[in-house]
C-alpha cells in the first residue's frame, strides 16, 4: 500500500492549482490513493459591500455555481483516470478551512498550487500556501504555475 492513500487538493480556478489537480491525479491513479478536491470561497470587501445593498444571494448563487463547476471538472478529470474522487466547496478563510478538512478527512497528503506573479522576479510562494506549509501535520506537495511556451 502506498504511503499517501488519501490526497486532498486545494483548487481554484488558477493555472498552478490546476496543474496541482493534475499532478494528484496521476500520483493517486499511480498509487492507488483516493482524492478529496476541496474549493474555499474567501469572503471579502466585494461581499460585505454586496450584502450591505442586499444583492449577497445573487453572488452567492454564482459562486456556488462556479465552485461546483470547478469541482465538476477536476473530479471527473480524476474519474476518467481510474481515481475515486470527492469533493467538498466551503466558504471561509482558505488555509484553515483546507487545514480542518484534510484532519476531518484524515489526509495524509496536502497538493497545492503555487502562486506565480508575473512582476516577481524571485520564486513567490502565496500566503495560503505558506499558511500550508507552516500549519499542516501532514506533507505538502507545492505544484508550480505551468510555464507558458
Amino acid at each position: 500500500m502506498s504511503a499517501f492513500a488519501r490526497i486532498l487538493v486545494a483548487v481554484d480556478d488558477s493555472p498552478a492549482a490546476l496543474a496541482a489537480a493534475q499532478v494528484a491525479t496521476a500520483l493517486a491513479a499511480a498509487t492507488g490513493a483516493r482524492l478529496l478536491f476541496v474549493h474555499v470561497t474567501a469572503d471579502g470587501e466585494l461581499v460585505r459591500e454586496l450584502t450591505a445593498m442586499g444583492r449577497h444571494a445573487a453572488l452567492e448563487t454564482r459562486r456556488g455555481a462556479a465552485a461546483a463547476g470547478l469541482l465538476g471538472h477536476v473530479a471527473a478529470a480524476a474519474r476518467r483516470a481510474g481515481v475515486a474522487a470527492e469533493t467538498v466547496s466551503q466558504t471561509g478563510e482558505p488555509a484553515p478551512v483546507v487545514l480542518a478538512e484534510a484532519d476531518r478527512w484524515a489526509a495524509d497528503l496536502l497538493v497545492t498550487g503555487r502562486a506565480d506573479p508575473r512582476a516577481a522576479s524571485r520564486a513567490y510562494v502565496g500566503t495560503v500556501t505558506r499558511e500550508l506549509l507552516e500549519f499542516a501535520e501532514v506533507p505538502v506537495l507545492v505544484v508550480p504555475q505551468p510555464v507558458e511556451e
